[in-house]
């Protein structure tokens, strides 16, 4: 018989939820085949059999929570899925192992009976001191024997006693309050009808780590606003060649991670994060891209995104976006990063302040496209094409000259794309 157990998940990955068994016992199962499906804090990861076999038992329901080592189902190498034969020789063994003790408890003759009260059991060194009668009592009554206080100053315990202690307890059951009384369930009103729902691990986290980071950092927004009318013109020209050279079309994500990185050059306490009383400068360029699914925000990393071209950049956020959708990311997919983009335009977000993905000290917040009139001199307005960027960064290490700085190098890198070319 193989036991199938929890393996190491990832460096910070203790413990994940059972999302669901792929296979069900009495399942013929191959080498390799997926037995079950495990969510944890960032990615579902599916546990396959070393073995072919028959899954015998599954151990866990679905939603129960597992930690690395845990034993969680068994797998019939035989193939035949019948544990009996097993049992029946585990059963006989046991069976042969308790004659011994059998025999050893057959009741005593008569001339060696000791009264019920005559003649008191020493037991071991560990066993408390007590009369026949007493240890029946304790038997029946479910109580055990080292909780009874004998009043034998020689320490025997007597059938009395029991019945004190068990008088004693049933008292201070009664006047200590139930757990019930203590903390009342919630109680719906039947006029207001209510659905509760538990919420994924990976929502719990979520809700855990955002909380943490507006705790632990001195977070901070500043915003600005860009042009976009470059960029979308350039867009215009060049997608359709863009696409039959590249195989993938040329989006508005790949200007923005030229320009993030372009600035983040030019600021580098921006790229950095805080370890203890350190300072940590990071000189790579992972990253992260804020992603929605079905089961909440993920932010997979776009790994040295300085040395990919337009195209390299699209590739790979195209890639990152399908294996979300699909549920197939690694937790290599989203360990690391040293800067995020998120952009809620794609929602009809038009301004929002976006919290940092720790330990990072900075994020940048995409929106909405919206034509609105602007100055474009003393005397014309025009109606351009006009975004809101937010920059949310820690103030422990980022001062808001450095911040609105990084936004102003965005704003001018996105509005001249072709300086994109030597900066970013």
């Amino acid at each position: 018989m193989i036991e199938i157990k929890v393996p190491e998940l990832a460096e910070s990955v203790t413990e994940g939820t059972v999302a669901q068994w792929l296979k069900q016992p009495g399942d013929k199962v191959n080498k390799g085949d997926d037995l079950v499906e495990l969510e944890t804090d960032k990615v579902n990861v599916e546990i396959s059999a070393d073995e072919a076999g028959t899954l015998l038992e599954a151990l866990f329901e679905e939603g129960d929570t597992v930690k690395v080592g845990d034993i969680i189902a068994k797998l019939d190498e035989s193939g035949s899925g019948d544990s009996s034969a097993g049992d029946k020789q585990e059963e006989q063994a046991k069976d042969t192992k308790e004659e011994p003790k059998a025999k050893e408890e057959q009741p005593k003759p008569a001339s060696e009976k000791s009264s019920d009260e005559g003649s008191e059991d020493a037991g071991g060194p560990d066993r408390p001191i007590a009369t026949p009668s007493a240890r029946k009592y304790a038997r029946e009554k479910g109580i055990e024997l080292s909780e009874v206080s004998a009043r034998d100053p020689l320490g025997r315990i007597r059938k009395e006693d029991i019945e004190e202690h068990e008088t004693k307890s049933t008292k201070k059951q009664e006047s200590s309050p139930s757990p019930k009384k203590q903390k009342e369930e919630p109680k719906d009103n039947p006029a207001k009808p209510v659905e509760r729902v538990k919420m994924s691990r990976r929502r719990q986290t979520i809700a855990k780590r955002l909380v943490e980071a507006q705790q632990n950092a001195a977070m901070l927004t500043t915003f600005n606003e860009i042009d976009m009318t470059n960029i979308m013109e350039l867009r215009k020209r060049r997608k359709d060649k863009f696409l039959d050279d590249n195989g993938v079309k040329l989006g508005f994500m790949s200007f923005f991670t030229k320009a993030v990185i372009g600035a983040l050059k030019k600021y580098p306490l921006l790229n950095a994060e805080i370890q203890d009383d350190e300072v940590v400068m990071k000189k790579f360029y992972d990253i992260g891209m804020a992603v929605s699914t079905d089961e909440g925000l993920v932010v997979p990393v776009v790994r040295d995104a300085d040395r990919l071209d337009f195209a390299g950049i699209e590739k790979e956020i195209g890639n990152l976006a399908e294996k979300a959708k699909n549920r197939k990311l690694t937790l290599g997919d989203l360990q690391g990063g040293s800067f995020t983009i998120t952009n809620g335009g794609v929602f009809g977000s038009l301004w929002s302040t976006p919290i940092l993905n720790a330990p990072q000290v900075g994020i940048l917040g995409m929106h909405k496209i919206q034509m609105r009139p602007v100055a474009v001199d003393d005397n014309k307005f025009e109606n351009r094409p006009m975004m809101y960027i937010a920059l949310s960064y820690d103030h422990r290490i980022v001062d808001g000259k450095e911040a609105v700085g990084f936004l102003v190098k965005v704003k001018e890198l996105i509005e001249d794309p072709e300086s994109l070319l030597l900066e970013g």
